[in-house]
């Protein structure tokens, strides 16, 4: 058992992290399973983002879940699950009109010296 404060600090977000990629994992193994039960182009769409998240939690590289999520398709194909379409993106939201932005560069670019002007007035200043 941990004697010093940090160390016993340690051992509780060890285990706080061990769980929390214990879970991942599973989620990962059962979508998986379903997905392999019965392979759809849903389920193939939520077994690669769960090996999207796993890599952004950093449980698992990005190298890994290209190679699995390449052997998912190869799955799919072999039993020939049409992938879905990619779903269209939400609206962004809306831009500033363009004389705003022009009005923000020139404010910008006028309160700037350039480097050379700010060494020869600091030399006309000597």
């Amino acid at each position: 058992m941990p004697i010093i404060k940090s160390a016993k600090k340690a051992a509780r977000q060890a285990t706080k992290r061990r769980s929390n990629n214990e879970a991942t994992k599973k989620t990962i193994r059962t979508a998986l399973k379903d997905f392999k039960n019965k392979p759809t182009s849903e389920k193939m769409a939520k077994v690669q983002s769960e090996y999207d998240k796993a890599v952004k939690k950093g449980l698992m590289k990005k190298a890994t879940a290209s190679r699995r999520k390449a052997k998912l398709a190869a799955f799919a194909k072999a039993n020939s699950v049409k992938v879905a379409a990619a779903k269209e993106a939400a609206p962004k939201v809306a831009a500033k009109p363009a004389t705003e932005k022009k009005a923000l560069a020139k404010k910008a670019t006028a309160t700037k010296k350039p480097a050379a002007k700010k060494a020869a007035a600091k030399k006309a200043e000597k």
